[in-house]
């Protein structure tokens, strides 16, 4: 298990990846982090999902997820990783997409027990992290230094491995394209968000856009984004107590 592995990246999006990787049809999905829906929209109607339950901590953003009428198949929950409202052996597929950095690191690991716990015996956990690297991520540790984080989920990770709540069933690195079509559109994105308050002076704010401007061309800023993804299930005799 490795937190980069240069020279072995493949370029692909994390829809192909996650279409390769996970079984969807007929599973009882729960996505930790659903930020602003958008890939629990996709996979409620584009993969035959019995169900979902999407959760966020950020409460401004939850209310705007409630507001969502025309998804039957999804039920959106606040809360943390570190505490999930499903019971036991009652998940197939588990998600977090580039959020289990954002959970607070004396939390990783009770956040990965519930996992566990909420897992069928086979069931998997698809947890994606950003890698500390590339173009992207140059502009985004001038105002989010993400690096002691992330590097704590890989080891939060790698101790779950360990300790046996879950085994590993898949390691893979991709990069993924991003644009953004001017600085206005990153700015909303990125540091326009209710989930963490960055402190931004002037000064600041021209370091970010300065550096942000250096990619834009005639159609926008494009990046290769790294990310690494451990595919993690729950063993078959595992019965947690």
């Amino acid at each position: 298990m490795q937190i980069d592995n240069p020279g072995h990246y493949r370029t692909s999006t994390e829809l192909d990846i996650m279409a390769e990787l996970l079984p969807l049809e007929g599973a009882r999905v729960l996505e930790l982090g659903c930020g602003r829906a958008w890939m629990t929209r996709y996979l409620a109607e584009n993969h035959a999902v019995a169900h979902i339950v999407a959760t966020e901590v950020d409460h401004i953003q939850h209310q705007k997820n409630m507001a969502i009428s025309d998804l039957p198949n999804v039920s959106f929950v606040v809360g943390g990783a570190e505490s999930i409202a499903e019971p036991d052996a009652s998940i197939d597929v588990v998600l977090m997409l580039k959020s289990l950095h954002h959970v607070p690191v004396e939390l990783m690991k009770t956040a990965l027990t519930e996992i566990s716990r909420v897992l069928k015996a086979g069931g998997v956990a698809y947890i994606s992290e950003p890698v500390y690297r590339g173009d992207f991520n140059e502009i985004l540790r001038l105002f989010n230094d993400e690096k002691i984080v992330r590097e704590a989920a890989f080891e939060a990770i790698r101790d779950a491995l360990e300790s046996g709540i879950l085994e590993s069933a898949a390691d893979c690195f991709f990069e993924s394209p991003g644009h953004y079509a001017d600085w206005s559109e990153f700015e909303q994105r990125m540091l326009n968000v209710t989930h963490t308050e960055h402190a931004i002076d002037a000064d600041l704010y021209a370091r970010i856009k300065a550096a942000f401007m250096q990619h834009m061309g005639t159609d926008g800023a494009h990046f290769m984004r790294p990310s690494r993804v451990n595919l993690l299930r729950k063993p078959l005799s595992r019965e947690l107590t």
